[in-house]
């Protein structure tokens, strides 16, 4: 009777350690796991994990980091430079891209829902599908008009391809490689933000080229999404029923994406007009916005790989600590360019991957709905970021010739208080 029972057990979880079970060309696995506790069952808290990276699905799942980096990278200079050819001034402009803004704001609050319903994997697959059929309907407008709920969708397709796609890549990552992975998405997304203006210099800006190229990787996308390996967690309703009260369950995630962009774009508006103020050329200004962002590309992934190993809270109180410091040296690196360089290099490494350590730290936590609904108020606080940033920082350069430096400093030090005060949250 105990043998049968013995063999029953081992049929069922093969291998007490969790290990993943393979076919012959190791293509399809399937992780046996052990009964959880009560603890795992616990809503919302992330039961254990297979301790292999899934490879398929976190490369698939990084290249949706990629497209909509490429969307955004390609999107924003196409929309602006083809009013502007049309005639229509700086105000004309602005309002059309806060349609982009209004469109994932509109969207956000029913993304636990969303997904719940369609679940992520059909969810992001009409999402691609939307943005590539959106895109195509620009060129057959007459009138700039139509370009405005045009917008208002393409901004929501695209809200919802980020939201789910990172928050399925958090839930199927174990958490060992939690910060690498989150990092190397982040990554790639501005790998392809980067990459938008060069393609639509060599796909040119006349006819309808770059909305049928874009396009089409969009529509390549959303066929990947349907390959064999794409497995997405079973939808799962949020335990909570109101969105706002996880703010009070994951308020450092939450408020690391509001600072991150306030002052992404409060740095990509003025830190080129910062510099030239401080007497840079233009040409030198645009090359020290640039190697910011480089640095920002290029050390997620390494410092992702330190929060692996290290304690993730104590991470982001250095990481806000450097920026804040990195912050502070600004004027003096203003006046000698050869320190400017590396130091806008290491400052935006250091202060874009909070973004992605705080989101790591989340995904240990929480799981399912819980997790998206943490993405969708992160995604509000975006939209707020985006919006309140500029306008402050411009005020701050108004009051003072290196507004833009304490402004900046100043939230990052803010920000390294709320991991000491909040010690029990995420």
């Amino acid at each position: 009777m105990r043998q049968n029972q013995s063999a029953t057990a081992q049929a069922r979880y093969p291998d007490p350690t969790g290990s993943p079970l393979c076919d012959s060309a190791g293509l399809f696995c399937f992780t046996p796991h052990p009964p959880t506790t009560r603890k795992d069952r616990m809503p919302g808290h992330a039961p254990p994990l297979n301790p292999r990276i899934q490879f398929w699905p976190t490369a698939t799942l990084t290249f949706m980091g990629l497209v909509f980096g490429l969307v955004m990278g390609l999107g924003a200079p196409l929309f602006t430079l083809d009013l502007t050819d049309l005639g229509y001034g700086t105000g004309m402009v602005a309002a059309n891209s806060m349609m982009h803004a209004l469109g994932a704001l509109g969207i956000a609050p029913f993304m636990p829902r969303l997904a719940r319903r369609l679940g992520p994997r059909r969810a992001i697959f009409l999402a691609l599908m939307g943005a590539g059929i959106t895109l195509l309907l620009f060129p057959l407008s007459h009138s700039i008009w139509p370009w405005f709920p045009l917008r208002v969708l393409l901004g929501a397709f695209c809200e919802v391809i980020l939201v789910l796609s990172e928050s399925w890549l958090n839930q199927i990552t174990d958490n060992h490689a939690r910060g690498r992975v989150m990092g190397l998405y982040n990554t790639l997304l501005f790998i392809g933000i980067a990459i938008g203006p060069a393609l639509l210099s060599l796909t040119g800006r006349q006819g309808n080229l770059p909305f049928f190229a874009t396009a089409t990787l969009l529509l390549l996308g959303a066929a990947v999404t349907q390959a064999p390996w794409m497995v997405a967690p079973p939808p799962a309703a949020p335990t909570r029923h109101r969105l706002w009260r996880y703010l009070w369950l994951a308020p450092i995630a939450i408020t690391a994406t509001l600072l991150i962009a306030m002052l992404d774009a409060a740095a990509t508006s003025f830190l080129a007009l910062y510099a030239i103020q401080s007497g840079w050329s233009e040409r030198a200004a645009t090359l020290l916005l640039s190697v910011m962002l480089l640095g920002a590309t290029v050390m997620q992934v390494p410092i992702g790989w330190i929060g692996d190993r290290t304690n993730r809270r104590s991470l982001q109180i250095i990481l806000a600590l450097l920026a804040c410091g990195g912050a502070l040296l600004w004027p003096l690196a203003m006046h000698q360019p050869a320190f400017a360089y590396p130091l806008m290099f290491v400052w935006d490494g250091a202060f874009a991957s909070l973004y992605s350590v705080a989101m790591a730290a989340a995904g240990n936590r929480y799981r399912d709905g819980d997790l998206i609904a943490i993405y969708a108020l992160c995604s509000l606080a975006w939209g707020l970021g985006s919006f309140t940033g500029p306008a402050i920082s411009a005020a701050a350069m108004q009051a003072s010739p290196h507004g833009l430096a304490l402004f900046a400093a100043t939230l990052c030090g803010l920000f390294a208080l709320l991991p000491l005060i909040l010690k029990k949250s995420v």
